[in-house]
C-alpha cells in the first residue's frame, strides 16, 4: 500500500517515516508546506488549504495519515486554528474522495476534553478550553459526519497527550531543560498528574492502526502509563542525570499573576513570549487521561514511559553523552 503523510516534515512525522520504513517498507510520500530535512526526496510541497494540490498529490495513494495542524498556544489570529485544522480536514477528505482513497488516520488531541478533568476516556464529556482543542473537536466532527455518509471508509482517530522525545523542542523539552539547568521554578505544590506520550510509542501505535484497524471507525486516546506528577518529573530527571535539582516553589496565584503580566508585556511588545497565563494554567493543571482502550487493543508499546524519558534526557541533557 502507498501511504501519504500530510504534515510529515516535523518532529512526529519524521519519526513516523522512520518507523514505517523500518517496519512496513511501503512506499511513502510526505506532503508538507515545508521540505523535510531528513526525507526531502519523498516530500512534495503542499498545503492542506490548497485543495487542488491535495487532489493532485493524493493520486495513487491507499492510506492518508493527517498530522498537519496549527497547535501552538499563541497562534494569532485564532481563525488559523479553524482554517488549518477544520478546513484542512474538509479539503483532505475531498481530495481523498476524488482519488478513491478510503482510509485515514487522524491525530487529534486530548485537548478536546479540557483541563483538570478526572482521567477521561473516549466516552467522557467533551469540554475544550482553548481554540486549539475546539478546532480539533470540530475536525473530529467532520470525520464523524463523513463516516455516517461513507460507511465503507476506514477512519482511525487518535487523541494523544503531549508528545516528547529526542529532537523535540516542545513544552516537555522546555520543562526538562529548566529542571536540568537547575533554574527550575515550581508553581504550585507539584502534585498534579501529567499524562505524556513518548514519540517512539505513538508512531508505533499509528503503524499498529494502519496494519490492524483496517475497517470501520475507531477512536483511541493515547497515553503512556503510569502517569507522573510534576514532582516525579523533577525527581526522575535528577536521578537520570545524576544531579541534585534545586527547586524554588511559588504559590499558584502568584505564578498566574506573573503569567498575566507576561500576557500584557507580549501584547505591548507584539512578541510571543515563553511565559503566559495559559502556559501557567496548563503547567499546574491535572492533565491525566485514560488509555485503557489503546492498551487493551493488542498493541504493546516498545518503550515504557521511564525509558522514553531516560532516552530523551540522556540524548539532550547528559554532559557525558554530548562529550562522546
Amino acid at each position: 500500500m502507498k501511504i501519504a503523510i500530510i504534515g510529515g516534515s516535523g518532529f512526529v512525522g519524521t519519526k513516523l517515516i522512520d518507523q514505517l520504513n523500518k517496519s512496513i517498507g511501503s512506499p511513502i510520500i510526505n506532503i508538507d508546506k515545508v521540505e523535510s530535512k531528513k526525507y526531502p526526496s519523498i516530500t512534495s510541497i503542499g498545503n492542506v488549504l490548497d485543495r487542488p494540490a491535495l487532489v493532485r498529490l493524493l493520486n495513487g495513494v491507499d492510506v492518508v495519515i493527517l498530522l498537519a495542524a496549527e497547535h501552538r498556544d499563541d497562534v494569532t489570529p485564532v481563525s488559523k486554528y479553524y482554517d488549518v485544522n477544520v478546513t484542512g480536514m474538509e479539503n483532505t477528505l475531498y481530495a481523498m474522495q476524488e482519488n478513491n482513497v478510503k482510509r485515514i488516520v487522524f491525530t487529534s488531541s486530548v485537548a478536546v476534553y479540557g483541563l483538570d478533568k478526572e482521567n477521561p476516556n473516549e466516552n467522557s464529556p467533551i469540554d475544550p478550553f482553548n481554540d486549539y482543542g475546539k478546532s480539533k473537536l470540530e475536525a473530529e466532527k467532520v470525520l464523524e459526519q463523513w463516516y455516517a455518509e461513507h460507511s465503507d471508509w476506514n477512519i482511525n482517530i487518535v487523541r494523544p497527550t503531549v508528545i516528547f522525545g529526542e529532537g523535540n523542542r516542545g513544552n516537555v523539552y522546555n520543562l526538562l531543560q529548566q529542571i536540568a539547568s537547575g533554574k527550575f521554578m515550581m508553581i504550585g505544590p507539584g502534585t498534579n498528574q501529567k499524562s505524556m506520550t513518548y514519540v517512539g510509542n505513538i508512531v508505533a501505535f499509528i503503524q499498529f492502526l494502519i496494519t490492524t484497524k483496517t475497517q470501520g471507525f475507531h477512536l483511541h486516546n493515547y497515553v503512556d502509563k503510569a502517569d507522573l506528577s510534576t514532582n516525579d518529573l523533577v525527581s526522575y530527571t535528577g536521578k537520570v542525570l545524576g544531579k541534585s535539582i534545586p527547586t524554588i516553589r511559588i504559590p499558584y496565584w502568584l505564578g498566574l499573576l506573573g503569567g498575566y503580566g507576561f500576557d500584557i508585556l507580549a501584547f505591548l511588545l507584539r512578541r510571543k513570549l515563553a511565559i503566559s497565563s495559559v502556559r501557567v494554567k496548563k503547567f499546574c493543571a491535572v492533565t491525566q487521561y485514560d488509555s485503557t482502550k489503546a492498551m487493551s487493543s493488542g498493541f504493546v508499546p516498545p518503550y515504557t514511559l521511564e525509558q522514553g524519558l531516560e532516552r530523551m534526557l540522556k540524548n539532550e541533557f547528559s554532559v557525558s553523552t554530548k562529550k562522546n
